[in-house]
């Protein structure tokens, strides 16, 4: 993505949230070619560094452009670990995208080679395991850099025990993002 494309879907973002705080829509009269491709796609609420929202598909299931717009009313509404997004809220919140590449799986036969074949700050994880599954970012890497504690956290949030990535499946993905803040 270019700097206008990241400016024009960061935008995107911010006015469909404000559209749907006044009970409208909003969407762009004509949508770029770049934004018709399907990707997954995460859209991050941060309100003073602190987490708001953040909800995204790891597959490419929708256009960019679909996908920015739902993820941003998800991020704010209807994050399960936060209450609703309130008017006076909007003007507080910084928002972030995360353009994903496929995932590819993870081929290991020890616990340890996870941690050995895992890139901090540059691999995005998805833990499967049990009809359990759960993601982290790459950004996640900069609250919890060591790959051991990573994975045991990955684990947790999937619900499940800490150690069950050690017979999981794994995926790697990698991220464009980029933030108003930039």
């Amino acid at each position: 993505m270019n700097e206008l494309h990241r400016k024009i879907l960061l935008d995107l973002a911010r006015k469909t949230i404000a559209a749907k705080l006044s009970g409208k829509n909003y969407g762009l009269d004509l949508i770029p070619k770049e934004f018709q491709a399907k990707h997954g796609v995460f859209v991050t609420l941060h309100k003073h560094g602190e987490l708001r929202g953040c909800i995204g598909y790891i597959q490419p299931v929708k256009s960019l452009y679909l996908g920015v717009k739902e993820n941003a009313l998800n991020a704010a509404f209807h994050d399960p670990r936060f209450p609703a997004l309130r008017k006076e809220e909007l003007k507080e919140i910084e928002l972030e995208i995360s353009i994903l590449s496929v995932p590819q799986k993870l081929e290991f036969k020890e616990p340890k080679e996870p941690i050995q074949k895992l890139r901090p700050k540059i691999d995005g994880v998805i833990l499967e395991k049990k009809g359990h599954q759960a993601t982290f970012l790459p950004q996640v890497w900069e609250q919890i850099p060591d790959p051991f504690e990573f994975l045991q956290h990955l684990s947790w949030k999937a619900g499940l025990g800490p150690d069950a990535w050690k017979d999981a499946a794994i995926y790697t993905y990698q991220a464009e993002v980029f933030s108003e803040e930039q």
